[in-house]
């Protein structure tokens, strides 16, 4: 991040205890906290090597980086962390600030004489071009430049930090003698209390430049990286006006503020913000520095490709195209190729509904291998393959694909590109139906350890493509009927990636998915439509689609048939293919569930041309699957049989466990309604066989609790066991049956015709 504009340190003032030095270029002042990191640093020099464990001193050298750059904090948060490093050095440096702020003033004008001794010697204690040894010349040199009457109110604000330190550790102790579950509730009440004292107390004054610094880089890293480790947008926003108020002309804070309100999605203030941070760039000179009149036209046209950007991600499509045209416009002007790029990669994000988008987008990547772009010719890449998948382009040549990215990945470094590209590989092998092989992308994916070294314990682990992992592993585990780990799933989800957090999107619609799918299994469909309102919140087209589904299994035929014609419309013209497939067999089940099978035919015919057409597997065997329930409907069990033949291994080798169970009552139908014309002792064999396909089918059932499949199920049992002569274990299936029937309401719909 750029270096904080100097004006915010050439005003000298006086808020709230907090002491400006009144020198041109200083960039540091003295505060009541400050004073006691150097306490903290006096008492470390004057400890011998001895009288500190070496784990100990250890400690406290790690603990010294962010108690320099990071914002001021209370007394009592600072005798504690001192006291975590090392509980000795915590006392001596407790007593040394209780004897200077309940001293005099001369103690305190003492203690900064002392601290130039630090540097002297043959073998000084800090050496004077170190961490350390910059922090301590710098506070030495703003004391030196205070006046008297700065010194005497920084005095009394050491002094009422020191007294607001002792009030709350006396007040920490306290609690400490109540009982533990009591006692841990109020400290948790407690730490909400003091968070907004501390801001009134230590917090109040404008930072110095490398706490600036350093709280801007790090949030920035935390919304980028860790959202949930990052302050709350209430909370970055406060501090963030805080800084703007000293300086309104922090550029750096304003863009930090436009990456906060994008996390609430509030799209006047992200704009405000955004708008105000090039302002500031081009007020304060802060490009044209360097660059002279480039500067200026740079911060031009990228402010209206991100306000391009803004846009496109609010869904204002008109008006992030006419702000990307006035970027492109200033590019061209300045020659800047590589501001091109980006726009070029813009427009293809407008315009990728259009059939020539996939012209723009290759002639991108070639462009940005050519400018050296690895990062944008790597999205590049990854949106070509995302489209031919959609296309119905096979695995392999995507696959191909994407290794390629993938050397750019590894070969640049670029991390979050990688895991975009297993996220997009898990996606891929979703749509073509391999649930095997999209499972083992998501577990490398979250098995990944991040390459970034990033600071303060984050992880990488909190972005987009992580999200889109788990949701994947979810759904996944809850088609195999492990609702449990699915739930654990989804659990981990939401701690990862709260309501407030900008991908909680993804896991809410996933959650209201598996939901929907459980109570239509379990025959619950009041609740199921109740979750029909959530699902089209998120998902328009997913929500429509599952209101027919309701309304069909609710037998409102009529209903559910309109719907759907203008679902497959919709759908049709949006290209969304898959959609269009799963449309037409909802259709293909009402007619025949209306006793047309015949009208049936053609439509899944259509759907089994598209599944073919664009290679999506897994679909294609489930239309085959109703090919052959249609077929045996219209009375030729023969050709049904053999025809499930050819779909039923994809189905068992990936198929979600409900369409495993729908496969094997049909086959055992099938064998029923084949054995027909046999002789008695094939007749039998083959009813045996059919027995044994529908102890399968139940116990498939039984996994993701479909008790309507189940009920269905038992019946075919027990008419085939009285056939075969087999009284005990037909009324074991029928006593079964009813206890079902009794349960669960009935809609009066044929058996023969439930798929």
């Amino acid at each position: 991040m750029a270096s904080v504009h100097e004006s915010l340190y050439f005003n000298p003032m006086m808020t709230n205890g907090v002491v400006h030095a009144n020198v041109f270029g200083i960039k540091e002042w003295v505060t009541p906290y400050k004073i006691a990191v150097l306490v903290l640093l006096n008492e470390m020099g004057r400890t011998g090597e001895g009288a500190i464990s070496l784990v100990e001193r250890r400690r406290l050298n790690l603990l010294l980086l962010p108690l320099l750059q990071g914002p001021d904090i209370t007394l009592s948060k600072l005798y504690k962390l001192i006291e975590d490093s090392c509980p000795q050095l915590a006392n001596s440096v407790q007593i040394r600030i209780k004897l200077m702020a309940e001293g005099e003033l001369k103690d305190m004008e003492q203690f900064f004489d002392d601290l130039s001794d630090s540097f002297s010697g043959t073998e000084p204690e800090v050496h004077k071009t170190s961490v350390v040894g910059l922090f301590l010349r710098h506070m030495i040199l703003a004391y030196s430049k205070l006046s008297f009457s700065q010194v005497y109110k920084l005095y009394t604000a050491l002094q009422r930090y020191f007294q607001y330190g002792e009030k709350k550790t006396v007040e920490d102790a306290d609690m400490e003698l109540t009982s533990r579950e009591e006692g841990e509730r109020k400290m948790e009440k407690e730490e909400l209390d003091v968070s907004v004292r501390e801001e009134e107390v230590s917090c109040s004054g404008p930072l110095s430049q490398k706490q600036a610094e350093f709280f801007l880089s790090q949030q920035a890293a935390l919304l980028k990286n860790d959202e949930t480790k990052a302050l709350t947008p209430a909370a970055l926003q406060k501090e963030l006006n805080n800084l703007l108020k000293f300086n309104p002309d922090f550029a750096e804070a304003h863009y930090l503020s436009y990456l906060n309100n994008l996390r609430v999605q509030d799209v006047f203030s992200s704009t405000h913000s955004l708008l105000h941070y090039f302002d500031r760039l081009i007020l304060t000179g802060g490009e044209s520095k360097s660059n002279g009149e480039e500067g200026y036209g740079r911060s031009l046209r990228y402010a209206a490709l991100n306000l391009a950007a803004l846009h496109c991600r609010f869904g204002h499509y008109q008006q992030a195209e006419l702000a990307l045209q006035e970027a492109i416009r200033i590019a061209q002007e300045s020659n800047d190729h590589v501001c091109l790029q980006h726009c070029l990669s813009w427009l293809y994000v407008l315009g990728q509904k259009r059939a020539d988008s996939y012209v723009l987008l290759e002639h991108s990547v070639k462009k940005a291998v050519h400018f050296g772009l690895p990062y944008l010719a790597s999205l590049g890449i990854q949106s070509l393959v995302q489209q031919r998948a959609f296309a119905g382009k096979t695995a392999n040549k995507l696959m191909d694909a994407l290794k390629d990215s993938d050397l750019l990945h590894w070969k640049h470094s670029l991390s979050e590109l990688i895991d975009i590209s297993i996220a997009q590989k898990t996606a891929i092998w979703r749509l073509y139906g391999r649930s095997t092989m999209a499972l083992q992308q998501a577990q490398m994916l979250l098995s990944m350890n991040s390459l970034e070294s990033v600071n303060a314990g984050v992880q990488q682990n909190n972005t987009e493509s992580f999200a889109v992992a788990l949701c994947h592993l979810a759904e996944l585990h809850a088609e195999q009927g492990c609702f449990a780990a699915a739930s654990e799933v989804l659990k981990h989800l939401k701690e990862r990636f709260p309501p407030n957090t900008q991908h909680a999107q993804l896991w809410m619609l996933c959650d209201q998915k598996i939901q929907f799918d459980r109570a239509m299994n379990d025959g619950k469909y009041h609740l199921a439509d109740s979750l029909v309102t959530g699902i089209t919140a998120l998902n328009g087209i997913e929500g429509v689609y599952r209101k027919a589904v309701v309304l069909q299994a609710q037998n409102q035929m009529s209903e559910a048939h309109k719907l759907l014609q203008k679902l497959l419309t919709y759908c049709q013209k949006l290209k969304n293919t898959e959609m269009v497939i799963s449309v037409l067999l909802s259709v293909a089940e009402l007619y025949w569930r209306s006793s047309s099978p015949t009208i049936a035919m053609p439509v899944l015919l259509h759907a089994l041309a598209l599944s073919k057409e664009y290679r999506l597997q897994y679909l294609a065997s489930e239309t085959v699957l109703n090919l052959a329930f249609a077929q045996l409907i219209l009375g030729i069990p023969e050709q049904a049989l053999s025809l499930l033949h050819m779909a039923i291994e994809p189905i068992l080798a990936d198929g979600a466990i409900l369409d495993k169970g729908r496969a094997m009552f049909l086959v055992a139908k099938c064998q029923v309604a084949s054995a027909a014309s046999y002789d008695p002792p094939k007749k039998a064999e083959a009813l045996e066989a059919a027995i044994e396909n529908l102890n399968e089918a139940k116990n498939y059932f039984a996994k993701v609790d479909c008790k309507e499949r189940i009920r269905d199920v038992v019946y075919f049992q027990a008419r085939l066991y009285h056939t075969l002569g087999k009284t005990q274990e037909r009324n074991r299936c029928a006593m079964l049956f009813r206890q079902l029937h009794q349960e669960l309401p009935s809609h009066g719909v044929p058996l023969i015709n439930h798929l």
